[in-house]
């Protein structure tokens, strides 16, 4: 049932927002003189790497090779700021439901180095399709925000945020209902 209603509702968000993604791609490109879209390997369901499709919202900036960013991160272009903010960033990911590498609603799919070194019973997550939103996309809906404040965001993303996804995630999967992901989706967007 979840990945009929992913396929069915991505099919129809495609369509419906097909051409925003394709118009704010474009600005993408002449804001950051890179490709519009911005690819990256990303952890999914049972360790498989796929690349998942954001609008780039950084150019890229010498020295600057942490994947973790945050408010102050100088990569992040001014209409960067405006695609992350307003989640439109996110929209190409669609295609990445669409496709089966990705669902709706589930744990954010990491960057290798996290996910796929989860040991024990929080391997969990590694048995669903990521998700666009989820339970911990909401709790750190200001996460870049909360990162700024950090002296060393990298050890804090490690340290705290990590490990409060991973609970956050499992808790989602072990109580897993259709009805809370729409819920999940309907505090996304509003």
């Amino acid at each position: 049932m979840k990945r009929a209603f992913d396929v069915v509702v991505s099919f129809i968000g495609l369509l419906c927002t097909g051409w925003i993604i394709i118009i704010t791609a474009i600005l993408a490109r002449m804001d950051t003189k890179l490709s519009g879209f911005f690819k990256q390997k990303r952890v999914g369901q049972h360790g498989a790497i796929f690349e998942v499709y954001k609008l780039r919202s950084m150019k890229h900036v010498e020295g600057v090779t942490t994947t973790v960013s945050t408010d102050n991160d100088p990569r992040i272009t001014r209409l960067g700021r405006f695609w992350r903010k307003s989640k439109l960033d996110e929209l190409p990911q669609l295609i990445n439901v669409f496709m089966g590498d990705m669902s709706f609603v589930g744990p954010r799919p990491d960057v290798p180095g996290f996910a796929d070194r989860l040991e024990g019973e929080d391997r969990i997550l590694l048995t669903i399709k990521p998700g666009i939103t989820g339970p911990a996309s909401i709790y750190f809906k200001d996460e870049e925000a909360l990162l700024a404040a950090q002296n060393n965001p990298e050890r804090y993303n490690r340290e705290v945020i990590w490990p409060k996804k991973v609970e956050l995630n499992k808790a989602y999967i072990n109580n897993y209902s259709i009805f809370k992901d729409i819920e999940y989706i309907f505090k996304t967007i509003f």
